[in-house]
């Protein structure tokens, strides 16, 4: 059976036209947006899900691949899932190894915050966790928006391990990134290591929310107590 065209089928079954015309502009897929030319053919997310739950066993890695690279947003997102459950239900390591290494293949066509968010830390940040972070920091260090978004949410897998090193050291690498994709990203994940240890976020960003961008720790800080929230605000702590 052809899983990649079955695949494509069944999301066409689930498109909206009305929802294919809102998410251009809700990922910016216009001229001079983050996600220029990309196309939508408007399916929710859940149905994305239950066709990726439906056909993750059967499809195999070589499909995967070429669903990842179809021009179709939805056909990408539906194939990360695909293989995080893949990455999730094998039991084998040579098996994940081949997750990963399709994964960073194609790399390229992870390119919007959805397709980074729904499987860097569920793949590469899983995959690394007892090994070395080599790759992350060399997406860290790279020029791309999306490799840079990838090495920072790919380590939420570490925060919720309560390991937090790997994090802030490449938080301090984006520290003056000039798009706000990556502010938000920075900041999120700073958040999340405040929600388990307040004094380590807090530490860190005492020595480095000067240098911060405003949205970067506007999301650091937004489940702070409101008068220490102002203090940061206005430069004060």
């Amino acid at each position: 059976m052809d899983y990649v065209q079955t695949v494509k089928d069944e999301l066409e079954q689930c498109a909206d036209k009305e929802k294919a015309e809102f998410l251009p502009k809700f990922f910016q897929a216009y001229p001079g947006g983050y996600g220029a030319g990309d196309v939508f053919i408007g399916v929710s997310v859940p149905n994305q899900r239950k066709v990726a739950k439906k056909f993750y066993k059967q499809v195999q890695l070589e499909a995967v691949g070429q669903l990842l690279q179809e021009p179709i947003h939805e056909c990408r997102l539906t194939a990360l899932f695909i293989l995080v459950y893949k990455y999730e239900k094998s039991k084998v390591e040579t098996e994940k190894k081949a997750v990963v290494d399709l994964y960073l293949a194609n790399i390229s066509y992870i390119n919007n915050w959805d397709l980074v968010d729904s499987s860097a830390e569920k793949i590469l940040g899983a995959y690394l966790l007892d090994k070395g972070k080599e790759v992350l920091y060399g997406l860290a260090n790279s020029n791309d928006l999306w490799k840079q978004r990838m090495a920072v949410i790919a380590t939420f897998h570490y925060i919720k391990h309560n390991k937090y090193d790997d994090t802030l050291k490449i938080a301090l690498i984006l520290l003056n990134h000039k798009h706000d994709i990556i502010h938000k990203a920075v900041g999120w994940m700073l958040r999340e290591i405040g929600n388990r240890d307040f004094e380590v976020e807090f530490n860190f960003l005492k020595e480095h929310y000067r240098q911060m961008p405003r949205t970067m720790l506007r999301y650091a800080i937004e489940k702070f107590e409101e008068d220490l929230r102002q203090q940061f605000l206005k430069g004060v702590v």
